[in-house]
């Protein structure tokens, strides 16, 4: 594909390739900026909330600046394409949830998927396979924001902004630990790796 949008070709840089789901992600970022009339987070303006751990995260931080180092980017392992952006300024947040696949696989082409998947695919297999996913990615570039995303006005409680704690040193392995994750193991102070777990079941 030539003449990639230049903020796209960055999530593909960041992500290390191009694929539908890392386009997905791509679309849902630019949604919720156009609908949330904002920019790119220079620091935390924004906090983003993702509900699965696949390719689309990627373009989520490459587009929005939405990181887990900078702690405005949150993690709920849901196992959905919904992406949850807030502006801190304005306290407006929107959600963006992909409501279907604009081109279901014919039954050869899962076998195709299935045989790419597992490494064990053909030549003439990875080659239709490269050619389905290009298309995939042109169809979803050109199609209306709405054709591919619920997109809509929620209330959102915005996290606090990251904090930076003091460390201690755990007496078990001795490495530094955040104050605030650090715990008491026989009345020294344990890192969680260092904690024994302790459960009735419950």
């Amino acid at each position: 594909m030539n003449n990639r949008p230049a903020d796209f070709q960055k999530a593909i840089d960041f992500h290390g390739h191009c694929c539908p789901g890392l386009t997905i992600g791509y679309l849902a970022a630019k949604a919720a900026l156009a609908h949330l009339k904002v920019e790119r987070a220079a620091d935390e303006e924004l906090v983003a909330i993702v509900e699965s751990d696949g390719c689309g995260i990627d373009a989520i931080q490459a587009i929005l600046g939405c990181t887990i180092g900078k702690g405005n980017l949150i993690y709920k392992d849901h196992g959905k394409q919904a992406y949850t952006v807030g502006n801190r300024s304005t306290g407006k947040a929107v959600r963006v949830v992909v409501t279907g696949d604009r081109i279901p696989l014919t039954p050869e082409q899962e076998i195709s998927k299935t045989a790419v998947f597992s490494g064990q695919a053909t030549p003439a297999q990875e080659e239709s396979w490269q050619k389905l996913q290009s298309e995939r990615i042109a169809c979803l570039l050109a199609a209306p924001p709405e054709e591919i995303f619920k997109i809509q006005d929620v209330e959102l409680k915005l996290p606090s902004e990251a904090k930076i704690f003091n460390s201690v040193i755990c007496e078990y392995c001795g490495e530094k630990v955040m104050e605030a994750r650090a715990r008491l193991r026989n009345g020294k102070i344990a890192c969680l790796a260092c904690t024994e777990e302790y459960s009735r079941g419950w």
